[in-house]
């Protein structure tokens, strides 16, 4: 048996936004997170969301979609056990149990072709549940 994947889902761009506002994220700080979806008709990665400086955690999961594929970047501040403030950059890969196979496959099939264009990501995490990216899981990756 085989399976062929259709152009739609191999064939997937990054527009330039995205690479500009992570670029803004990392280096300005401007953003605490960034949401990115796939735009099927353009056939590329785009910017769905930012979050601002001041938004937390909580904030960001709950600007997730709960049965919709998403890309995202966070940017978690914390402070180590010899009291120095560090930031690591998480990107994650948001495939909900509940979304389409169709877009499970498409975001699957695309996520190496954005995670090469966000140069300076720390940490990766694919998670199903949100239980999969709990703060606490974050935390323990950034230390």
């Amino acid at each position: 048996m085989s399976f062929k994947i259709s152009s739609a889902s191999s064939g997937m761009g990054v527009a330039d936004e995205c690479k500009q506002v992570f670029l803004e994220l990392q280096r300005k700080k401007v953003h605490r997170y960034i949401i990115f979806k796939i735009e099927e008709k353009s056939k590329q990665v785009v910017v769905d969301k930012t979050g601002g400086p001041a938004e937390s955690y909580n904030d960001f999961t709950a600007s997730l979609p709960e049965n919709d594929c998403r890309y995202a970047v966070f940017d978690f501040d914390f402070v180590t056990s010899e009291n120095c403030q560090k930031s690591k950059i998480f990107f994650i890969s948001w495939s909900p149990d509940q979304s389409q196979i169709r877009a499970k496959m498409l975001y699957a099939t695309s996520k190496d072709r954005i995670r090469r264009e966000l140069d300076g990501v720390h940490y990766e995490i694919q998670a199903t549940d949100p239980a999969e990216m709990d703060i606490e899981v974050i935390r323990d990756r950034a230390n």
